[in-house]
């Protein structure tokens, strides 16, 4: 009875977003804001928006990936969907997101590649304020829209993408190393997997990836590590796990990578 109700749940939630989704082409204004909470483990199917989608996670961590490669958005954090991009959203935990669509017409700049940025304590207000129900006929959507906009496109990226070679033989490489990451990731032992010597795999790993494989293995890190901290586990647990001697050499890592230590990073910001 409990995985039939877990069944019809989701089954509700996926005609909840064709709904969006036919609403948000169906939007003239040119900015259309909702909020949307998903549980752990629902995966939104393959699709796409004629708008720039900027989505922001309130709670939570959700992964987007597509051609262009997988993006980790943990709370406090948001994203930049190009419009047209084809993507799927996996739930890593409970998650409670809210999104703003923008009309690429809006934009001097549309984005065209996936940007994970973080999110300022400005744009968190203007953006919880605008998927609250406000008075169209007051103009103060048409006012947070325009400052929500504004304060968007200046907020900084984060190293939360994690781009996937083309290439079927190093992608699988790197679909293993995700599935059991380790800090001692050595680069001899994947350039012989692929009979290349060490120059031809380095140089061959960034022309598939556009970064090295010392960056990508941290990034992948990262990746591992947002999850399981953002649900509570401890700094000690995860460092050990991930393969990295010390603690210290792990929350250094981090901080180059994230801007702050793990519990500095998940501090909670002031609610609105």
């Amino acid at each position: 009875m409990a995985k039939f109700k877990q069944t019809l749940a989701m089954s509700e939630l996926a005609k909840l977003h064709v709904e969006r989704l036919a609403a948000i082409e169906a939007a003239s204004e040119p900015v259309y804001a909702i909020p949307s909470e998903y549980p752990a483990g629902y995966h939104v199917k393959p699709h796409s928006h004629t708008r720039v989608q900027f989505v922001y996670a309130r709670a939570g961590v959700m992964m987007v990936s597509s051609i262009q490669g997988r993006w980790m958005v943990p709370p406090q954090h948001a994203l930049w969907i190009p419009a047209g991009l084809v993507h799927t959203v996996d739930m890593l935990g409970d998650v409670t997101m809210s999104s703003a669509y923008v009309a690429p017409s809006a934009l001097a700049d549309p984005p065209t590649v996936v940007r994970v940025v973080a999110v300022s304590d400005l744009a968190r207000a203007l953006i919880i304020e605008a998927v609250a129900p406000l008075d169209a006929k007051s103009g103060r959507r048409d006012l947070v829209m325009a400052l929500l906009l504004d304060e968007v496109l200046r907020l900084p990226d984060r190293p939360l993408g994690l781009p996937f070679p083309s290439d079927t033989r190093l992608a699988a490489l790197c679909r293993g190393f995700m599935e059991t990451p380790s800090a001692r990731l050595i680069i001899d032992d994947w350039a012989e997997q692929l009979a290349m010597s060490r120059r031809a795999f380095t140089r061959f790993f960034r022309k598939e990836t556009g970064i090295s494989l010392s960056t990508w293995r941290q990034q992948a890190a990262v990746f591992t590590a947002l999850p399981r901290l953002a649900g509570g586990e401890t700094v000690t647990a995860v460092a050990l796990d991930l393969g990295y001697d010390s603690v210290a050499a792990f929350t250094t890592m981090f901080r180059r990578m994230m801007g702050a230590a793990p519990r500095a990073y998940f501090k909670a910001p002031e609610q609105y």
